[in-house]
């Protein structure tokens, strides 16, 4: 069971007349990271223009936040179910907010990546505690249904909010302005959610267990990291090493695991199909859209010349989409069925993708903006509906490590996304031809380019410029079609696996 600070019957858990308030101050944390994830995007040119990091550096920037938050989620997820999900959630959102301005101050490509790399740290603290409070907070399922689509379509409200702020920001202060939103937004979480969060944590937690936390960590960032290297650069022996490694390490992770009195992870959960069928889902969704969102905003800027506000407001659709789509998914998911809502959300997703195939340098918007409305209509039920299913899998003492998994699903398949997807982007731009006396930079990133092009002759500028953009947006558009077929896939695999799932007891239905 779990224990409180301040003990109270179920019954005065349901009613607790600060619930809703509670759910606010948790909702700020999503809005923290959401934002955070949005605004790098955007902010991605004038880093460029300003460190001069290579195309490798430039993803590292990229996704080692999601490495590290993949690692860790599982650990700190533990650790809340231990010392106290409120403590770790007020904890992390103080760190995130110091280690932003860590991210707003770098001055070198090596800096950029420590400092994401730290965030990721912080970040790792912040999600599982949201989820696990939650599930905590509400015990009637319908009304957790509510604060999950609530949760979510926060996290898609800080994917246009972060560029639209950020937009304003960098096209009136210096690229780190974008990093020093966090702080107020933290500071209102740590201060409310002092006073209305109430405490919770699991009793007779055991103690957590240092080594798996190593093995977790080692695992995650070594099998990522080969993957993201095999991508960008074909297998060499360092990067079989590496792998080798991660997976020897997540072997020994899930090993003691199941020795374990009190593991980090109870193994168990898995034999859940409705909990294994939603995470798979997450991770393939997000592993499909990821690469294509993390160039979008270089698209929009660099190659269609849109000012960052612009740019920011072009991508609002996807996140009203997901709003709209995540208040009402418990509703339709209740109507209807768990995976055909699921099945049907990756399928639109999925085919909105497809429809980015055929993106050129002058495309309009109303394909555009059509696009990313589908993207975010199909996220917004379907990830609203994979989480109300994860949390009403388990009980509620395992609310920490279930939306820890959630949670780990979701980085992973950003970090795989941007490697995989992003890798495929850098590889199609890095063979343009450019004219005579193209400088190497030119080469790395699109960034580089639009920096290199100023130091040239008009003419030579305006030719290699041309190329540059033709080349990225050919292998923006083939990304999207590799992430319409990963989605797709998606949705026929949660279509089998969700099947007999249901919100209203959070159990199979039996047919």
């Amino acid at each position: 069971m779990t224990s409180t600070l301040q003990p109270a019957s179920t019954t005065e858990v349901v009613n607790r007349p600060g619930r809703w308030l509670a759910l606010g101050v948790l909702v700020l944390a999503v809005l923290l990271v959401a934002v955070d994830a949005t605004v790098l995007g955007l902010a991605t040119p004038y880093i460029s223009e300003d460190l001069k990091p290579s195309g490798t550096q430039l993803l590292w920037i990229g996704d080692v936040y999601s490495f590290v938050i993949a690692g860790l989620l599982v650990s700190m997820g533990s650790l809340g179910d231990r010392i106290g999900r409120k403590r770790i959630l007020l904890v992390g959102a103080t760190a995130f907010g110091a280690i932003s301005v860590f991210n707003a101050y770098a001055t070198t490509p090596e800096m950029m990546i420590v400092a994401r790399a730290l965030l990721g740290v912080a970040g790792a603290t912040l999600m599982p505690a949201t989820l696990a409070l939650i599930r905590n907070l509400f015990h009637d399922p319908r009304e957790r249904s509510l604060a999950v689509g609530i949760w979510g379509a926060t996290a898609s409200a800080g994917t246009a909010v972060g560029p639209i702020v950020g937009g304003f920001l960098l096209e009136h202060f210096w690229w780190g302005s974008v990093f020093l939103i966090n702080l107020p937004v933290m500071a209102v979480l740590v201060l409310v959610g002092i006073k209305m969060l109430p405490e919770s944590r699991t009793a007779n937690p055991g103690p957590w267990d240092l080594v798996s936390v190593v093995l977790s960590l080692v695992g995650m960032i070594g099998v990522v990291y080969a993957i993201k290297e095999a991508a960008t650069h074909g297998f060499a022996w360092t990067t079989l090493v590496a792998g080798l490694l991660g997976a020897a390490a997540l072997y020994g992770f899930v090993r003691r695991q199941l020795s374990l009195p009190t593991p980090l992870l109870d193994m168990r959960l898995f034999r859940n199909r409705g909990l294994s069928g939603a995470v798979l889902a997450d991770l393939l969704t997000i592993l499909g859209l990821s690469g294509l969102v993390f160039f979008l905003s270089q698209y929009l800027q660099l190659v269609q010349g849109r000012r960052p506000l612009e740019a920011g407001l072009a991508e609002l659709p996807a996140a009203i989409g997901a709003v709209v789509a995540g208040l009402v998914a418990g509703r339709a998911a209740r109507r209807f069925s768990v995976r055909s809502v699921v099945s049907g959300g990756l399928a639109a997703i999925g085919l909105a993708l497809a429809a980015l195939t055929v993106l050129d340098q002058s495309t309009g918007y109303p394909l555009l903006g059509t696009a990313l409305l589908v993207v975010g209509v199909g996220a917004g039920f379907s990830f609203t509906v994979t989480a109300d299913v994860i949390l009403s899998s388990v009980p509620k003492e395992q609310a920490g490590s279930a939306s820890a998994v959630s949670e780990t699903a979701y980085e992973l398949g950003a970090a795989l996304g941007i490697a995989a997807l992003g890798s495929i982007v850098t590889g199609v731009y890095r063979d343009f031809t450019g004219p005579a006396g193209t400088p190497a930079a030119a080469h790395e990133s699109l960034g580089g380019a639009v920096e290199a092009a100023a130091h040239m002759p008009a003419h030579s500028a305006g030719t290699m410029l041309d190329a540059a953009r033709t080349s990225f947006v050919d292998g923006l558009a083939l990304a999207a079609g590799v992430g319409a077929t990963v989605l797709l896939a998606a949705a026929v695999a949660a279509w089998f696996l969700l099947r007999g799932q249901k919100l209203e007891d959070g159990g199979p239905e039996h047919t």
